[in-house]
């Protein structure tokens, strides 16, 4: 059974930094993507980055280029979301999410998904 479970969220002021984890078990790391995405109230879900785990090469989406870093270790198959100068817009709900192959890092586009994690940002 594929299962993806984040952590890591938490309450953190204006300017904060987190690191949101998601442990993955089930299925064999090296052969899916993971995403990370997020979800605010009455907003559609969002791709933050993506990570092919087979040669650890993330993507980013525009909505949190410079400031979102997204990386991996496959001895824990565990991939991360290193979050920095955080805004009140970033408040959310947190997703990771699995799948063979992506293009865009769209949400449609993954199959399995976490149960989601909350950070907000107060300023």
């Amino acid at each position: 059974e594929v299962q993806l479970v984040e952590s890591g969220g938490g309450l953190v002021q204006v300017g904060g930094s987190l690191r949101l984890s998601c442990a993955a078990s089930g299925f064999r790391f090296d052969d899916y993507a993971i995403g990370w995405f997020r979800q605010a109230p009455g907003k559609e879900r969002e791709g933050l980055g993506c990570i092919s785990t087979a040669d650890g090469s993330p993507s980013y989406t525009n909505a949190v280029k410079d400031r979102f870093t997204v990386s991996k270790d496959n001895a824990k198959s565990t991939v991360y979301l290193q979050m920095n100068n955080l805004q009140p817009d970033d408040t959310a709900v947190y997703y990771c999410a699995a799948s063979r192959v992506y293009y865009y890092c769209l949400a449609n586009e993954f199959n399995y998904w976490g149960q989601g994690t909350q950070v907000t940002v107060s300023s």
